[in-house]
């Protein structure tokens, strides 16, 4: 697990800062290099950023403005994006990416984005509005789990890929009553 910076709260417009932090002195060659050089394919991000919806999505790659100025970023979700479009665009240099956990692993699955080069994943554990995130929307879970066994938990075991969990997480779950609780 990537520890966080304290000093700076875990909120999306500090989410730079603590990425900054998290790649270290030289996060900006980590994340920022332009050009693709003969070790890094093209569509090998150095950062994923897995959420719940594209609208969250979309608004963590904002916060992210301070890196994706220098740094070339892609949308990974289906709203208003074909997978076509998606692919054809990641057939650049990649660094930062940001997603839905169904679009993401569509797009490993066609061989459109790689893995090799990924250091650090950042779960959005941010709520919605019923009071779901991430990990608790039943369809969004369940796609989320899958994309982990997958593609990231040997990367996780063998220390070479850290998960960051984002926001602010939830301290009361709502626990469905059992009858032994009545």
């Amino acid at each position: 697990m990537l520890e966080l910076n304290p000093d700076h709260a875990q909120i999306s417009s500090a989410l730079a800062d603590h990425m900054k932090v998290a790649f270290g002195p030289s996060w900006k060659e980590s994340l920022c290099e332009k050009e693709i050089d003969e070790k890094i394919d093209p569509g090998q991000p150095a950062l994923l950023v897995i959420s719940l919806s594209a609208l969250r999505s979309l608004d963590l790659l904002r916060e992210l403005r301070p890196l994706t100025s220098e740094c070339r970023a892609a949308k990974l979700f289906s709203k208003h994006m074909k997978i076509e479009e998606q692919a054809s665009a990641l057939k650049n240099r990649v660094n930062i990416a940001s997603g839905t956990p169904s679009r993401i692993k569509k797009l490993i699955d066609v061989e459109a984005l790689g893995l090799s080069r990924l250091a650090v994943i950042v779960l959005d554990m941010k709520t919605d509005t019923k009071g779901y995130s991430l990990l608790t929307l039943p369809q969004v879970r369940d796609e989320f789990w899958d994309l982990y066994r997958n593609y990231f938990h040997q990367r996780v075991l063998e220390g070479a890929l850290r998960i960051c969990l984002y926001d602010e997480i939830p301290v009361n779950i709502k626990k469905e009553k059992s009858n032994q609780d009545e």
